[in-house]
């Protein structure tokens, strides 16, 4: 949620910054309206109340032929405030509503446009050169009986699959890997849950805008998290840090669910695109005047991650129009993938600056002053199923082997995978 502070002492300012995302100045405009509706009605409450309160407490004291008069007086007080206590819970209810719905304030460093428009920031890797017809990660996979996509569907339905062999402890070597990289920078393991209630989703931004991409419960008590943001997030919702606490940072594995609504008929084929994957992200509580840093930090261990696994990449930064609704900034990046012969996305890492921690009301004790609510950030360490995408592709042989990274032998204990 963005600083209703900020919108309004700067109202201009703010309608700026978001127009850059393309928001409608109507629903900012109605935010502030309702924002305003709803202090006029607490101040309207509060006197009211008082008003009652006094009118109560005089009836005792009243004469007996004036204290009819007065407790009459005293029960239209209260109905007054009744109807006052309705109406301030309505506007309210419409506020929350509005306000939930406005997305953070783009960071001014961060380029204009939508999707397509990220600007390409620097390359790392040696991008492969064959000398042979390369083979998509399908065909690879599915020749050494390394994944199943026909049994995943008839399972589960479209964009489910299962790994097995090669390809299941290929996943099993990622994850500890990248594991132990962000541990090496001072990350803490987790195993979060990964069934979690809405005031969790709602507190790190995906509802309601992203609700038709998430699943629930058959009696929607509990929201399938789409990444192990979320429940990492709200590992400390309605918690006051010390400045001694901070930053404190964690790296969580969990398996993922999206429903990819908005994707139908794209990324069909393979392991690209699915309902269920899996996901090493890290997440970072940090004071508001380090976010910036600790960007560039996640960005740099995502990058040291893939650079051992010499996968040639690019860096992007994503434009304004294509962020996410809890996103100031974001960077991804992108692999190539011979069997499409195109970058695709691997990785990404966002500053939420203090959009996520005002909902889940996160904060660090100051002396002398109000709380702070901290900033949050998060980053993909490994998408396992993309990065396995991105390291068979790049890494096949002639024959449709794959060579193994030196970074990720000592977790395989070979140098060979897919071998026929």
């Amino acid at each position: 949620m963005i600083d209703l502070r900020l919108l309004r002492e700067d109202p201009d300012g703010v309608a700026a910054a978001l127009s850059r995302r393309g928001l409608d100045p109507a629903d900012l405009a109605n935010v502030r309206d309702l924002d305003e509706r709803r202090r006029a009605l607490v101040a309207e409450v509060d006197t009211a109340r008082s008003e009652q309160k006094n009118a109560s407490r005089t009836i005792g004291q009243a004469a007996p032929d004036e204290r009819q008069t007065m407790i009459d007086a005293a029960s239209r007080l209260k109905e007054r405030v009744g109807e006052l206590e309705q109406d301030l819970a309505t506007v309210e209810a419409e506020f929350n509503a509005a306000a939930a719905r406005i997305p953070n304030l783009p960071h001014p460093d961060a380029p204009d446009g939508v999707e397509g428009d990220g600007v390409v920031l620097r390359t790392f890797g040696d991008r492969p050169d064959f000398d042979f017809e390369p083979r998509d990660h399908v065909e690879l996979l599915e020749s050494a009986d390394a994944i199943d996509l026909v049994r995943g569907a008839k399972v589960s339905g479209a964009r489910f699959a299962y790994l097995k062999g090669d390809g299941a402890m290929l996943e099993f070597a990622l994850v500890r890997y990248a594991i132990d990289v962000a541990m090496r920078h001072g990350h803490i393991p987790v195993i979060p849950p990964v069934l979690v209630k809405e005031p969790a989703m709602y507190g790190t931004g995906f509802l309601p805008t992203d609700a038709q991409q998430i699943f629930t419960t058959h009696d929607e008590e509990f929201y399938l998290a789409g990444t192990s943001e979320v429940p990492l997030a709200a590992l400390h919702m309605d918690e006051i840090f010390d400045p001694g606490d901070l930053p404190l940072r964690y790296v969580g594995y969990s398996p993922c669910f999206r429903r990819e609504a908005g994707a139908h008929g794209k990324d069909t084929r393979g392991i690209l695109r699915v309902h269920q994957f899996e996901k090493v992200e890290m997440f970072s509580f940090v004071h508001p005047d380090d976010s910036g840093d600790e960007h560039e930090r996640i960005l740099s261990i995502e990058e040291e991650i893939f650079a051992g696994l010499e996968i040639h990449a690019q860096v992007v930064d994503i434009p304004v129009g294509d962020l996410g609704a809890s996103a100031a900034r974001k960077f991804d990046l992108e692999a190539w993938m011979p069997g499409q012969q195109a970058y695709r996305e691997i990785t990404s890492c966002s500053n939420t600056t203090d959009y996520q921690s005002r909902r889940l009301k996160a904060r660090m004790k100051v002396v002398d002053g109000d709380n702070l609510f901290v900033h949050t950030l998060n980053g993909t360490a490994i998408a396992v199923q993309r990065a396995i995408i991105a390291l068979v592709e790049q890494h096949q042989r002639a024959d449709g082997s794959v060579a193994v990274p030196g970074a990720l032998q000592p977790y395989l204990g070979r140098e060979v995978l897919l071998a026929r």
